[in-house]
């Protein structure tokens, strides 16, 4: 009998139970393919055409690229975007060293949370415009303390020299909040036991820090740099809000470039060509990186 009902069972069994992972995963991968893949061929595709968004697209081959790497606009937002990876690179450190600080049993700590918490829910058009009041030469509180100190007020925005590195400060306040976020998990979820044995091995401080505490937040670590690095390539809402590529397009980048060629200069082509190498950067940092993290984990 028992036989009998498992062979009933099976009959009545209407997807093989290997594809069953497939058909929860199907709604998920098809959005996927819709919403992610579909528009990355499209860019390529339409990387190869000039097309100003309403006429008929003219075939180009690869002239969109040649312009591109002959452009001047081009290398400067390459130039800046290299700028933004390598201080954004600040932020996990920082974000560390700020959840190292809180990741403390005193009173009133969760207030102090909140505030390092706080920039990380803010919109980033909003921390472009605070951020543009702070660095008003006339009435801005960075000239106010500069004051203070004797020194010259500087208009931080309309200085060729300085303006990239006053967006990035910009950036890195909620990126820096948003690696604190991430290791203040890992933190909590650190294995106490491993803990208490290097402590009885008289292990602590930097020793402690090194060896057990850090290891056991290179999940924290990979999710916090990956997301740095994109968000630093893919650098566009402060760069619009605070100078909108400006002065003279010495802090624009790639992003911005892309939607300044396609929106305003309606080159829908050219600015596809623009986005298609940022992507290629993308997606090359982000692949040397998950090979290293691999094969470390081997």
């Amino acid at each position: 009998m028992d036989r009998a009902n498992n062979s009933n069972k099976q009959k009545k069994r209407v997807i093989p139970i290997s594809l069953v992972p497939w058909v929860f995963m199907a709604p998920a991968l098809v959005l996927f393919a819709l919403y992610v893949l579909y528009p990355i061929i499209e860019s390529f595709t339409l990387s190869l055409y000039s097309w100003d968004g309403m006429g008929d697209k003219v075939w180009v081959g690869l002239d969109n690229y040649i312009e591109l790497f002959d452009s001047e606009v081009f290398f400067k937002a390459l130039t800046n975007n290299v700028l933004w990876l390598l201080l954004f690179m600040l932020a996990p450190p920082l974000g560390l060293a700020i959840a190292l600080f809180l990741n403390q049993d005193v009173k009133g700590i969760r207030l102090v949370k909140a505030l390092f918490f706080f920039p990380f829910v803010i919109s980033q058009v909003i921390i472009g415009l605070v951020f543009t009041w702070f660095y008003d030469p006339s009435l801005g509180l960075l000239n106010s303390i500069l004051a203070f100190f004797g020194s010259e007020p500087i208009a931080l925005l309309s200085n060729e020299e300085y303006v990239t590195f006053g967006i990035i400060a910009a950036g890195l306040w909620p990126q820096i909040a948003y690696c604190m976020i991430l290791y203040l998990t890992g933190l909590n979820n650190l294995n106490p036991e491993l803990i208490e044995a290097a402590r009885l091995d008289n292990a602590k401080g930097f020793k402690l820090l090194r060896h057990i505490i850090l290891p056991q937040l290179s999940p924290a670590t990979f999710i916090a740099v990956v997301v740095t690095v994109i968000g630093a390539l893919r650098s566009f809402d402060l760069v619009a809000t605070m100078t909108a590529g400006g002065p003279w397009g010495s802090s624009t980048v790639l992003a911005y470039m892309m939607y300044e060629e396609s929106i305003f200069n309606y080159r829908m082509g050219y600015g596809a060509a623009v986005a298609v190498v940022l992507f290629l950067i993308m997606a090359a940092y982000i692949a040397f990186f998950l090979t290293r993290m691999l094969r470390s984990e081997k």
